[in-house]
């Protein structure tokens, strides 16, 4: 079982040891983080994890041995408790790896140029456990699956939804905020909180990214039918 955390236990997967050392150095410096190991590949990343047991995980994509997404897709199934949160960082922006990396269990996507401040606050937004993904990689998103030829998909549990829930699972997969859903809705932030745990339990998701990725595969909502702004 996930749970919320405030003193973030983070391990650092990369295959080039100056990129770890520049990321040890900018966390270390935040009070609520601390880095409590590193991994040069995915295979040590597994190894590290069940080990260490870190609460978030800077995860790259491209390593020797075994990649990130294969490592981030161990991880999760691996049934650790609590389950650690994977944050995927990669200098590859590309269709292929943002699902992949999803479909895997992360919990976010970002860039490796992403400023300092922004990948702080992407680290605290995971341990809470909140879903996380940059501007970019959303569209990527939408747009993987406005190419795919399969039909909808049947998802379990999608008929238990209340019309009220349908409507916020609408909002998360054209990427709202809780506060931006809330104004759509007139309802409080705190409401719309409640009604995304209930989705997630429902239809037994890890977070909000699986909420988007079952919206679309559900044809609940459709590429272009609602574009962000």
């Amino acid at each position: 079982m996930r749970q919320l955390v405030t003193f973030i236990r983070t391990l650092i997967v990369d295959d080039q040891a100056l990129i770890r050392s520049g990321l040890h150095m900018i966390l270390d410096a935040e009070r609520d983080i601390s880095v409590v190991g590193e991994a040069e590949d995915g295979r040590e990343a597994v190894e590290t994890t069940r080990r260490l047991r870190p609460d978030v995980i800077l995860m790259d994509i491209r390593m020797p041995t075994m990649d990130g997404i294969e490592a981030t897709r161990r991880i999760i199934e691996s049934g650790l408790d609590p389950e650690p949160y994977v944050l995927i960082l990669t200098t590859f922006d590309l269709d292929e790896y943002v699902y992949a990396a999803i479909r895997a269990g992360a919990s976010g996507f970002l860039l490796k140029d992403t400023p300092p401040d922004d990948l702080i606050h992407a680290i605290r937004v995971v341990a809470r456990g909140e879903a996380l993904l940059a501007p970019s990689v959303t569209r990527r998103l939408i747009e993987e699956f406005a190419s795919r030829p399969e039909p909808d998909a049947a998802i379990d549990g999608m008929d238990d939804l209340t019309d009220r829930e349908v409507e916020v699972l609408r909002s998360l997969a054209t990427g709202l905020s809780n506060a931006e859903i809330a104004d759509a809705l007139f309802v409080s932030e705190a409401t719309v909180k409640t009604h995304v745990s209930h989705i997630l339990a429902k239809l037994d998701l890890r977070d909000r990214v699986q909420a988007v990725v079952v919206a679309y595969e559900s044809g609940l909502v459709r590429p272009g039918e609602n574009p962000e702004t």
